[in-house]
């Protein structure tokens, strides 16, 4: 019965969708011309408008009134549409407290009622009525409303499958989110972009999502556990639960490169929220040290230099650079700093005088918290304030710009460049070479202290636009980029990742040193059930790093292939593969450790005429079809079927990217050591 009176509300909201979708259109049409006509008129007699503006102000202020509500009028023309081909994906029938009948709640992407201002047919997954369905199986339940606590009993809860406006299926189930459901979800054939899923979220999850309290909430999640889906769910709630202090723009993904970024781009603005801003750290790093370098190199050429050289000197130098210990010795060497760097001399300026003394005095003392590199920028500013103050006139730009360049000159230099030298000198490491700023290229290993220094010796932009920041693959953070972090941002955070997934050559659990930086106050969830793998996959990559704690997901499939092979067997094979079951997926991946090994099998496919895309650091887009890449760029994506191909697996540092290759495989995966 349910399923007919599922498929009569769907048909329902259909007609009841389009009708809102046409009002909304002649709205749209109707606010167009009433903006033409502000124009026409504006343009047709604004000469004749009143001398103090007031007339004019009146007619901008329609203007931009009009405009703001056809705006709104355009938004959510463009979310009903989106909801048109699946409205809803649950039901709950809950009877109040001291009530005698249930009411009925559809759940769906968004909010949807008859006319604005109504009670909604369709609830927003995010509504606080919606837990309901994700938090209780069926009897005794409450959620918290505006309101307070709404105590009841959930009499049934339904769940649908609707695909292009259609019914696939309608049940009632008495437990948590269905696992037959959610035996298709994650049997169903990998994307080009992540799911959404809000159909499956579990109750684990949904206590992530709707976390409010929390300042710095740490995930800690198991390879294909979802945590990188809940994190951006628990953003799209967020903004839904705060839309007076929480916009999309002051939200900041740091996320590792420009493939992952496209491969997530779609989930926020599906959840109705959009412009959320998206940067690599590196990139941030490359930018803000622009004026000092003309190149850097990323975390890429770093982890191939790694594999590709045996240097234990140059290893350990990369950690300590990124240490506690580094920022320690920093810390040092800048209290040093302030009587090395300074060469003082008295100030003269028509008719005033600074004195030698009173500029230490100003420096040392007053201006002492300001850093150390704007510091005499700051004892400038008192002496041009004295001055215009005594004189009665303000400086000229010239004139200003003469007595800057006397105070600058005592410093010994203010290049951050050869100050950084300085510092590698008394840490007893090779210098940089001392070249002209067009040949200044960093190594990986120097960035970030280099960016460190600048920011103790200039200061640096405070974000204070942000109001939430997600750090994404949290172990690939080191000690000193956290630090850094906390420097620019003092905002709530959600840091999630996978202590076995770095794509360092060792395991980190940044658990271990984030609560000394971002402070105690810090909630840790760990999520360690994996939806990702088939059972046989998953044991597979738990055997390569020993992992006991994962839990697993009971969806079986395809046993695990290992092979040592050449490398034209390996290509003969992959071919071979890809022919028999390239129509039956739609993501397949080659993927080795190195660069070089990515590159030869890419050039493979080609002379064997198989289409491909090739990933690398340069890439900015994820697409179906037979992707090769290395196993740095596939972390956080998925493939129905994958092919771990490398002559570096069983070397110690090869590890972790076997360990990243095997847990990327959906259905199938097929290992080849060359």
């Amino acid at each position: 019965m349910e399923k007919l009176d599922g498929t009569i509300f769907l048909k329902e909201i259909t007609e009841k969708l389009n009708t809102r979708i046409r009002q909304l259109e002649e709205g749209i049409e109707k606010g167009q011309k009433e903006i033409e006509n502000m124009h026409t008129y504006y343009w047709e007699n604004y000469t004749e408008m009143d001398e103090y503006g007031y007339e004019n102000y009146d007619n901008q202020q329609a203007l931009f009134r009009q405009a703001d509500a056809n705006h709104e009028k355009i938004q959510l023309k463009y979310r009903f549409e989106k909801m048109k081909d699946s409205p809803f994906f649950a039901r709950v029938d809950f009877r109040y407290e001291d009530e005698e009948e249930a009411e009925v709640f559809y759940i769906g992407i968004g909010n949807f009622a008859e006319t604005a201002g109504t009670m909604p047919l369709i609830y927003d997954w995010r509504a606080p009525v919606s837990s309901l369905f994700y938090d209780y199986d069926k009897g005794e339940a409450s959620y918290e409303a505006p309101a307070g606590r709404m105590e009841g009993e959930i009499c049934s809860k339904w769940q649908y499958k609707i695909k292009n406006r259609k019914m696939l299926y309608g049940f009632e189930s008495d437990m948590k989110i269905d696992d037959d459901i959610l035996q298709q979800e994650l049997g169903s054939n990998g994307d080009v972009q992540l799911k959404n899923i809000v159909r499956t979220i579990q109750k684990e999850q949904n206590e992530i999502i709707r976390n409010t309290r929390d300042k710095i909430l740490v995930i800690q999640g198991v390879a294909g556990s979802g945590k990188t889906s809940v994190a951006l769910h628990r953003i799209a709630y967020l903004l839904y639960h705060d839309r007076k202090n929480l916009r999309s723009a002051n939200v900041l993904i740091l996320s590792p490169n420009g493939v992952f970024a496209d491969y997530i781009s779609h989930i926020l603005p599906e959840l109705n929220e959009e412009n959320i801003q998206e940067m690599s750290f590196d990139l941030f790093a490359y930018k803000e040290l622009q004026e000092i370098v003309s190149d850097c190199e990323d975390r890429y050429h770093q982890i191939e230099r790694q594999l590709r050289e045996d240097d234990k000197e140059q290893e350990e130098r990369y950690r300590t650079k990124q240490s506690a210990e580094f920022v320690g010795m920093a810390e040092g060497f800048l209290a040093q700093l302030e009587d090395e760097l300074m060469d003082f001399t008295e100030v003269e300026f028509k008719g005033m005088k600074l004195t030698e003394q009173e500029i230490i005095d100003l420096f040392y003392y007053k201006f002492q918290e300001i850093p150390l590199l704007a510091r005499m920028g700051a004892v400038q500013e008192y002496f041009v304030d004295a001055w215009e103050t005594l004189r009665g006139r303000d400086l000229s730009e010239e004139e200003k710009e003469c007595l800057s360049s006397r105070f600058m000159k005592m410093y010994v230099t203010r290049d951050v460049y050869k100050i950084y030298n300085w510092l590698l000198e008394e840490m007893g490491y090779p210098l940089l070479p001392t070249v002209q700023y067009e040949k200044r290229q960093l190594q990986y290993e120097d960035v970030f202290p280099m960016l460190y220094l600048k920011y103790r010796l200039e200061g640096g932009k405070k974000h204070k636009q942000i109001k939430h920041l997600v750090i994404d693959e949290m172990q690939d953070y080191s000690y000193l980029q956290y630090v850094i972090l906390d420097y620019l941002f003092s905002c709530k955070m959600t840091i999630l990742g996978d202590k076995q997934q770095t794509i360092d050559t060792t395991e980190r659990d940044v658990l271990t040193f984030l609560p000394k930086i971002l402070g105690k106050d810090i909630r840790k969830i760990v999520m360690n059930k994996s939806y990702r793998n088939t059972v046989e996959i998953a044991q597979y990559a738990n055997s390569i790093t020993a992992n006991t704690d994962m839990e697993l997901f009971e969806r079986h499939g395809k046993a695990v292939e290992e092979r040592k092979t050449d490398k034209k067997e390996a290509i003969d094979f992959v071919v071979n593969k890809i022919k028999e079951v390239g129509e039956k997926y739609e993501t397949i991946a080659i993927i080795t450790m190195t660069e070089k090994e990515a590159e030869e099998f890419y050039r493979q496919l080609q002379e064997r005429g198989m289409q491909a895309s090739y990933l690398d650091r340069d890439s900015m887009h994820f697409q179906k079809g037979v992707t090769v890449t290395t196993f740095y760029m596939a972390k956080g994506l998925e493939f129905d079927c994958v092919f771990g191909i490398s002559s570096k697996w069983n070397e110690e540092k090869g590890k972790q990217g076997k360990y990243i290759c095997a847990t990327r495989a959906l259905h199938e995966l097929y290992m080849m050591e060359m």
